[in-house]
């Protein structure tokens, strides 16, 4: 029993990681599409934002075999945040993200969507991050041994051992969001060069998602095996970790430069 435990606590400690990871890139989308704001609504939408990561985790949670078993629903994931990543991005390279040209030809900043249609964005994150969690949670927590809990032998459709690990690990990274999403709203207020980092790293979550969507077994384009491989979880955290600091290099030398 000693064991079992030991490794219930260990795969928690990874998971734990794991989450804290995922809610960091989430907390980067929220503070990337709240920012527009007026401060007191950027509160109001981060609030929004995290109420609705918890309860999208949570119901993933319990959804999971849905989750699983029908790739439409991890393809479409992949679409939304790949759609918001190229298309904010093409934005930004093409100088209208932040401008138009008023009736007299000169620049003026443009309007950002309006609170509730950036809270509706915000909600759409979250639920495509919310199956990325709860995919790569279900990935390590399936290797447990079965651990009947509360008297129960499954929650969800998995084992209730399993079910209060993901659990556990998602509670903590939706904790970890409440505080990384403030922080990121005040980088991004000092270095907004940092925004099209942000949104590559949207991007790059996406293709993740993307290769799990190949790899289901009713796509086959992929091995099943591959999105949870030691070659692609390097690959992928990697370039993921590679995106941050070239962003922060790139954005701290930019900040310096027009500060000059």
């Amino acid at each position: 029993m000693e064991a079992i435990l030991l490794e219930y606590a260990w795969v928690l400690l990874v998971l734990v990681g794991l989450e804290g990871l995922l809610a960091a890139d989430n907390a980067v989308v929220m503070a990337v599409m709240v920012k527009h704001l007026p401060k007191d609504q950027q509160k109001k939408a981060l609030f929004y934002g995290l109420v609705g990561a918890f309860v999208f985790r949570f119901a993933a949670l319990f959804m999971i075999t849905l989750l699983v078993n029908i790739w439409q629903i991890q393809a479409i994931g992949a679409a939304y945040l790949l759609f918001i990543s190229i298309k904010s991005i093409y934005e930004q390279r093409k100088g209208e993200d932040d401008h138009i040209l008023d009736d007299n030809g000169d620049k003026v900043e443009k309007k950002g969507s309006s609170f509730w249609m950036t809270v509706l964005k915000v909600e759409l994150a979250d639920i495509a991050f919310a199956i990325d969690s709860m995919l790569a949670a279900v990935a390590l927590a399936v290797t447990l041994p079965h651990l009947d809990l509360f008297g129960l032998e499954d929650i969800g459709g998995i084992n209730s051992g399993q079910f209060v690990v993901m659990l556990m690990g998602g509670l903590i990274g939706v904790i970890i969001m409440r505080f990384a999403a403030h922080k990121f709203v005040q980088l991004l207020e000092k270095y907004p060069q940092l925004e099209t980092g942000a949104f590559v790293i949207v991007g790059w979550v996406g293709v993740k998602l993307l290769v799990m969507t190949l790899a289901h077994e009713k796509v086959g384009i992929l091995p099943h095996d591959f999105p949870h491989s030691t070659p692609w979880t390097l690959v992928f955290w990697t370039v993921l970790i590679g995106i941050v600091v070239v962003s922060a290099i790139l954005g701290v030398r930019k900040n310096k430069q027009e500060n000059a």
